[in-house]
């Protein structure tokens, strides 16, 4: 009975605000939308706070001032709360990389501005770094699942680099395993409590990113010139 997730916004700390109290006298509606986003940010919280195996619906209630009626109107299950909050930040990191690599007009340059905005994002905001990366994968099937699926959507960028003139054809799955490479990499410094820090990995991965289209030589030089 769990409802469809409200469209993405990309000023997410805006979407998560919390209703002030009171006769606001707000259309049901927005009432209605408003506490699904007061649960999600509450889960975000609780996650950040306990992890997600301690939280419980209670913390997530409590910490978003709605009744438990009003949660089961939403959601199922913390599970079901946890899958819609992760959506809802990782589809904003998301559309922040997409936004990035379609900036660039070479594929170089676009793999290295979509890498520069995911580790930017999570150095920014390590908290979410930790709720997009690790929670899910200490939570078991399927909200690890989910977030292999998520992290390897990124792939997709990488095979277009078998469309450059001159560029090599790796085998099949190459671009998958860099992701999930780069991806356990991440989740190395967040849990070593080394998340603001993860922007000095932008040259080491990029180049672990283009060497298999482009070689190594190339990649190493690519990777340490200035970004244009």
């Amino acid at each position: 009975m769990a409802t469809e997730t409200p469209d993405n916004d990309a000023s997410l700390p805006h979407r998560l605000a919390r209703l002030p109290s009171g006769r606001h006298g707000l259309p049901r509606e927005f009432v209605a939308a408003n506490h699904h986003d007061r649960l999600i940010a509450a889960c975000v919280q609780e996650v950040n706070k306990q992890g997600y195996v301690q939280m419980t619906v209670a913390d997530i209630i409590k910490t978003a001032a709605v009744s438990r009626r009003t949660f089961y109107e939403f959601f199922d299950s913390k599970e079901d709360c946890f899958l819609a909050a992760y959506d809802l930040v990782f589809g904003h990191v998301a559309q922040l990389v997409l936004d990035a690599y379609g900036s660039k007009d070479t594929w170089p340059e676009q793999v290295r501005a979509a890498l520069s905005a995911l580790l930017g994002f999570f150095a920014g905001a390590p908290e979410l770094a930790r709720f997009c990366m690790v929670e899910p994968l200490a939570a078991g099937p399927p909200l690890a699942d989910r977030q292999r699926e998520r992290v390897g959507g990124f792939a997709v960028m990488l095979e277009a680099g078998r469309e450059m003139e001159g560029a090599e054809s790796p085998p099949e799955g190459t671009a998958d395993a860099v992701v999930a490479g780069t991806g356990s990499l991440i989740i190395q410094r967040i849990v070593a409590g080394e998340a603001e820090q993860l922007e000095d990995l932008l040259p080491d991965i990029l180049v672990s990113a283009l060497t298999p289209y482009l070689g190594p030589a190339e990649a190493e030089r690519i990777a340490r010139e200035p970004s244009t």
